[in-house]
Parts: C-alpha cells; sequence; structure tokens
C-alpha cells in the first residue's frame, strides 16, 4: 500500500488507521494507494460533508448532479453526473460502509461510462489538533482494476490526482464552514 499526499503522513498514528479501517483484498490486475489530508476544521464539521451519500456536489468539484434510490443506509444507490472535463458523464455509485460513530464512509462503483470497473474507496475522519485548534485528518483509500491498456502507476496517479482534487475542495469547504461558526460564536450570533 502507497500513502500518499502533500502532508506530513510519517505519524505512526496514520499507519495505524490504515491497517485499521481501509483494508482492501487486492487482486493482480489492481491497483490501490491512500492519501492523506490535515483539515483545519473539527471532526463534526468535515463529516458533515463527507456522510451526505445523497450531496456529493457540497465538496467534490467533479459531480454536478446526484439522484438517490434508497433510504440512504447502506445499500443505497446513487447516480452521480460528473462534469464535463472527465472521461465520463455518470457514475453508479453504491454505499457499503457508513459508521457515524467512527467516522467512516466507504463507496463502490457498481456502474457508469468510464474505466474505474471494480472501485472501491474509503474515507476515515479522525481527530487532532492543528494550530491549537480541533482538527480533522482525512485519509482515503481506494482499489480498482486497472483498465487494459495502461499501467499500475498511471491508474494511481489518474485516480489519486481526483481524490487529491476532492480532498483539497472538502479541506476548502470545511475550513471556510469552520472560520464561519468561530465568527458567529465571537459575535454572540
Amino acid at each position: 500500500m502507497v500513502l500518499t499526499g502533500n502532508d506530513d503522513d510519517s505519524d505512526s498514528s496514520v499507519y495505524s488507521y490504515i491497517r485499521r479501517h481501509h483494508k482492501h483484498e487486492v487482486r493482480d490486475n489492481q491497483c490501490t494507494s491512500s492519501l492523506v489530508k490535515h483539515i483545519k476544521a473539527p471532526v463534526h464539521l468535515v463529516w458533515s460533508l463527507v456522510r451526505r451519500f445523497d450531496q456529493p456536489q457540497k465538496y467534490k468539484p467533479f459531480v454536478s448532479e446526484c439522484n438517490v434510490q434508497g433510504d440512504l443506509e447502506i445499500g443505497s444507490v446513487r447516480e452521480v453526473c460528473v462534469r464535463s472535463g472527465l472521461p465520463a458523464t455518470t457514475s453508479t455509485e453504491r454505499l457499503e460502509l457508513l459508521d457515524e460513530e467512527e467516522h467512516i464512509f466507504g463507496i463502490k462503483i457498481v456502474g457508469g461510462d468510464h474505466r474505474l470497473r471494480n472501485y472501491s474507496s474509503i474515507i476515515t475522519l479522525h481527530p487532532e489538533i492543528l494550530d491549537g485548534r480541533s482538527g480533522t485528518l482525512v485519509i482515503e483509500s481506494f482499489v480498482v482494476d486497472v483498465p487494459e491498456g495502461n499501467t499500475k502507476d498511471e491508474t494511481c496517479y489518474f485516480v489519486e490526482a481526483l481524490i487529491k482534487c476532492n480532498l483539497k475542495s472538502l479541506a476548502d469547504v470545511s475550513e471556510r464552514l469552520s472560520v464561519k461558526d468561530r465568527t458567529k460564536s465571537i459575535a454572540g450570533v
């Protein structure tokens, strides 16, 4: 398993979280990776965005629309419309994990007009202190088939680039909301 990200990934707790929560069965024709992002916002705020299986567009910049079948519990399916610029227009995804206490969220792609076959992803959130304030360590891992004509490195690079964009956007949205919350507290609103 490869650990990537722009943040300090040397903390042993990151590896223990990955060993505990990010278990993927990886076949020979698949690639896998884990990415880490430190967000200057409390876990409850970041989780309020991540857990919304019905509204990934709140922080995922490549999602334009989402329609859900089911009651937003494990097994529910969403049809995601993808913005132009990516080699896809739709993705059908099933909710696999939703642990409100441990802040674990997992999906599996079950259809769509793209090349990400047998894609599964797990996101976990962990509280940490950043610059003296409540922060969140986000870890997202995935496993996916390597499409014919591509290498494992090419496939991982592509998926990692998408996830990095999503994690940066998640940080931007969460941190903006966190500043609003702190401003309201100071103003006594």
